[in-house]
């Protein structure tokens, strides 16, 4: 190999290692904002997965057999499982390479529950294998349970919302498909006459 072939190959090295310092900075600078008790909310493509933060780097969350990180539309196939494990896993293993954020979304009509009930809750819980439904106990539940002390799911009510509205539109499609039609109809009789 050349001289130059080797400083190039060194110099992509040191770059590369530069890029990977900087990812660590800035994931470390992130964690320094979460604080022991946030909801993480993970964006897996076509739903959210949820964690709860529960210091030095970790998050605490309710994981059926399929969710992986980056599994992006296939771990959607968390809706055929009925149980999900509880684990404890570092924050950076459960985003993978998917974007997240703090979302406390509830701070504003629930008071949290103190920090320390919350970690003594969710580590309690680590290892058991729970009830799992995508509609009635989802890891948007389990972490709002964790929090709030009442389990919820925006993520189940806003897709039944949108579900909602369009059965509506449907219904109304349907009605509007068949008034045409019907004053077709009747303008073809008022024709053959």
């Amino acid at each position: 190999m050349s001289t130059k072939a080797c400083q190039q190959i060194k110099s992509t090295l040191r770059r590369l290692k530069r890029v990977e310092n900087t990812q660590k900075s800035l994931f470390f600078h992130l964690l320094q904002k979460i604080k022991v008790g946030d909801l993480i909310e993970i964006f897996r493509g076509p739903y959210q997965h949820w964690a709860i933060y529960v210091g030095d780097g970790y998050v605490i969350h309710l994981a059926p057999p399929s969710e992986v990180a980056c599994a992006g539309a296939s771990s959607v196939m968390s809706v055929l499982h009925d149980v999900a494990c509880v684990k404890k896993q570092k924050l950076s293993v459960v985003v993978g390479d998917d974007d997240y954020r703090v979302n406390n979304l509830l701070d504003e009509k629930y008071e949290p529950q103190d920090i320390d009930l919350i970690v003594k809750e969710a580590h309690r819980l680590i290892g058991r294998v729970m009830p799992y439904n995508i509609v009635s106990y989802n890891c948007e539940h389990f972490v709002t349970e964790l929090r709030y002390g009442k389990p919820t799911s925006r993520q189940v009510r806003r897709a039944a919302y949108i579900g909602a509205i369009g059965a509506v539109c449907s219904v109304f499609g349907v009605l509007a498909a068949a008034a045409v039609l019907l004053s077709d109809s009747g303008k073809e009789k008022k024709n053959k006459y």
